[in-house]
């Protein structure tokens, strides 16, 4: 796959200073199963595409908590806002879970090919509106900001 929008995250595959944490990628046959699954079977964003195929299975600046697999993590968090009683009308895919999955990090499906990136509270009693915001314009930005905060010593999360 070409790499267009995360050509950061392309160029360092492994966390500054410690080579031992390298990003993990998932297949493309991985990737289309989950577009099947969570976007009617429509292509994913490119810069999702990028990441999975990149980091699908571990990358060192978000965190996939205790999950094993990008569709764990999917359905863990639509269980939470079922739970909650809350629908989220647009598709969405869930980047980040951490904070023992009470947060995380999503972008939108319908937001062409470098989604902004959103952050999700889990707390009962609050309506989706109102504990959901903006966390970047891009999930491009989003994830240079991450790599930048790790090369300068600081932590992603």
């Amino acid at each position: 796959m070409k790499i267009e929008y995360l050509k950061e995250l392309e160029l360092n595959p492994y966390r500054h200073g410690d080579p031992d944490m390298n990003n993990d990628p998932i297949s493309l046959t991985e990737i289309e199963n989950l577009e099947r699954l969570y976007n009617n079977g429509k292509p994913f964003p490119k810069a999702l595409k990028e990441l999975l195929f990149l980091a699908g299975k571990y990358c060192y600046v978000l965190e996939y908590g205790a999950f094993d697999s990008q569709q764990e993590i999917q359905d863990y968090v639509r269980e939470l806002l079922e739970e909650d009683n809350i629908s989220i009308q647009r598709p969405f895919f869930v980047i980040d879970v951490y904070n023992a999955g009470s947060q995380f990090l999503y972008v939108y499906l319908d937001e062409g090919n470098n989604p902004a990136v959103y952050e999700g509270f889990h707390y009962f009693e609050i309506n989706f509106n109102g504990y959901s915001h903006l966390t970047s314009s891009s999930l491009q930005k989003f994830i240079e900001s991450q790599i930048g905060a790790v090369k300068q010593g600081g932590n992603a999360f």
